[in-house]
């Protein structure tokens, strides 16, 4: 193996003192493709194998006792993220990953060597009792397995205990709802937020009943899934071995032959992440719009002014998060539909598109857990809730009549609409000439189904602000002209 630096490096790895060898030269030499190596996360989910399957190997006599501890402990030095610069290998490669393992196997022998004094051989003995068809895989299946459970579920439920939180404080603003971007019935501003809320904890449970998928690990199965020149409870074992150490559910595959031949789980699990990742897009676009203005916009809510929105415009600030979220969202779009066209290269006993395939489940689920955690900080730090601007938009709605509806039929109650519109009158006044007397200020509360002796807070350390004027049970506005009058659309405070 190259031990040194060569005068004419096959690779650009020009600085690199090179604990690989020969095999990974050549996979550098032709795969000059992306300059993108496979993510770290499988890398150290694939050295967890090679650790683990060396304690078993010397366990079952596969390897000698003292190579397998110290294939074991150079192994579980590339888990801890030392050696991060020996795998330089593309992404984009032989489909089955075995570049890569390769390179994995070389770069372990090489220290073990090191620490034992005695040679370690990268096939022999690193990858005794395994193939790239079942350790590849794995390492995407236990890295995807770890993201999900450290990370992005524990992300998910901060968010959605932030929206919650939020949702609590607002239960009594109430405000018009919105359908087609056109007036609707008023609702309380909590009960908005509560549907965002409710979509994120839905998204966690899916991502949750389908995480089980990644815990089959196809290891044992070597080649093709017979397990060929593998100890029979190798594959067990080694599963057992590595849940025990990261805390995850792993077990070895039912079906080595659909484990292998086959990676629908991945296409599951990427589809729980895509919907996911527009629960989130959703919230981030509704928290644009809500913030729009400061003058010519909705102006309901303000988020916090993070930066300066415009190299030309001074004092223009713009709702840059939820814009950094959706993109990522449309990432995530498009990393599954990767794995979904990468699976239809699962063909007779293995799938050849494993690289690109780890690759986009990986990034999507690091980017839909950081999205989602900045997301939780733009909730919770600096947004700003304009209960005026709310209640008034809310009071000064036509939408109001849909409740008097049951008692004046909907003929009359679209007359009185029509009556509002075209002589710009408050729904007060278009009631008063219908002769008909309606306490528009509880009956505007009841259409939120919200009780009628809410009141809203205060602010608290959240930073909201308290609600101006009085309480949604005295509602301003309701005597108001109706909304073609610039009176009834006062820009939100900034």
């Amino acid at each position: 193996m190259t031990t040194e630096r060569t005068n004419q490096p096959m690779s650009d790895h020009d600085a690199v003192v090179r604990r690989w060898g020969h095999q990974t030269e050549l996979a550098v030499a032709n795969f000059p493709i992306s300059g993108e190596t496979v993510p770290p996360e499988i890398i150290r989910a694939l050295a967890l194998i090679k650790s683990v399957a060396a304690v078993v190997n010397g366990r079952l006599g596969g390897i000698d006792a003292a190579r397998a501890a110290a294939i074991a402990e150079a192994a579980d030095e590339v888990a801890a993220g030392r050696w991060a610069d020996q795998f330089p290998v593309d992404v984009f490669q032989t489909g089955s990953g075995t570049s890569t393992n390769m390179n994995l196997n070389e770069v372990i022998a090489h220290r073990a060597t090191e620490i034992l004094g005695t040679p370690v051989h990268p096939n022999d003995h690193v990858n005794a009792s395994q193939s790239s068809n079942d350790a590849f895989p794995a390492a995407i299946r236990i890295a995807v397995a770890i993201q999900i459970t450290e990370s992005l579920l524990p992300a998910f439920d901060a968010l959605a205990v932030a929206i919650e939180d939020l949702s609590d404080r607002e239960s009594a603003t109430v405000k018009m709802g919105r359908t087609h971007l056109m007036d609707a019935v008023p609702m309380t501003f909590g009960q908005e937020v509560s549907g965002w809320a409710r979509s994120v904890r839905l998204a966690a449970s899916s991502v949750e009943s389908v995480l089980s998928r990644l815990h089959e690990l196809p290891l044992g199965g070597t080649a093709i899934g017979t397990g060929l020149n593998a100890p029979t409870d190798f594959g067990a074992l080694v599963a057992a071995g590595i849940a025990e150490r990261t805390g995850v559910a792993l077990r070895e595959a039912e079906n080595h032959f659909e484990a292998q031949s086959s990676q629908d789980a991945l296409v599951d699990v990427s589809g729980s992440l895509r919907t996911g990742a527009l629960s989130i897009h959703k919230i981030a676009g509704d928290l644009r719009l809500l913030n729009s203005g400061p003058t010519g916009g909705l102006g309901e809510i303000q988020l916090a002014e993070l930066q300066a929105g415009s190299s030309i415009m001074p004092g223009k600030v713009n709702p840059v998060v939820p814009e950094a979220v959706q993109q990522v969202v449309a990432q995530i779009v498009g990393n599954d539909a990767t794995l979904v066209f990468a699976s239809t290269l699962s063909t007779l006993q293995l799938n050849t598109a494993m690289p690109v395939m780890g690759r986009a489940i990986v990034q999507s689920v690091r980017l839909l857990a950081a999205a989602s955690t900045v997301l939780t900080t733009t909730v919770t730090s600096g947004l700003t809730v304009n209960r005026a601007a709310m209640e008034a938009f809310a009071a000064s709605s036509p939408a109001l009549v849909t409740a008097l509806t049951p008692e004046i039929g909907y003929d009359r109650a679209s007359e009185i609409v029509k009556s509002m519109s075209s002589h710009g009158l408050s729904l007060a006044t278009a009631l008063e000439k219908a002769g008909l007397t309606v306490d528009l200020a509880s009956a505007l509360l009841r259409m939120t189904g919200a009780p009628e002796h809410s009141t809203n807070e205060g602010g608290d350390e959240s930073g909201l602000r308290p609600a101006a004027g009085p309480p949604a049970a005295s509602l301003p506005g309701l005597g108001a002209p109706a909304p073609c009058s610039p009176q009834v659309r006062p820009p939100a405070p900034r």
